[in-house]
């Protein structure tokens, strides 16, 4: 079950944040699927939490988003986290138009309980 924090510029457009809240949770899935975690494209409640924060007056950040993306480590994802990541970072500039943006994966040892 990925974490996703999308920290943004004010100057991004709304519908823009709208754009990014829609298609991440289908484009995370994707970038993180494994055979230890398959992703079956039917994502249900939990599956991928989304947070987002704007940029407060003290933060510094030299892009307009920074997507970042925690997800469970498995031996299969470690392996070639570079490639999914670079993946993700197509993917969601093919379906928002974003160019200014940043994508960090972190694989941390985890582990992940919820209810029904």
């Amino acid at each position: 079950m990925p974490l996703v924090d999308v920290t943004y510029a004010a100057a991004v457009p709304e519908p823009v944040l709208r754009d990014l809240g829609a298609v991440l949770p289908h484009l995370v899935s994707e970038a993180v699927e494994c055979p230890e975690e398959p992703y079956d494209g039917d994502l249900q409640p939990g599956d991928v939490e989304l947070r987002f924060r704007a940029l407060g007056p003290l933060d510094r950040s030299g892009l307009d988003v920074v997507i970042e993306v925690r997800s469970k480590w498995f031996e299969s994802r470690a392996a070639n986290r570079q490639e999914r990541v670079d993946g993700l970072w197509e993917a969601v500039r093919a379906a928002t138009g974003l160019e200014d943006f940043g994508v960090y994966l972190s694989l941390p040892v985890a582990a992940w309980a919820q209810g029904d």
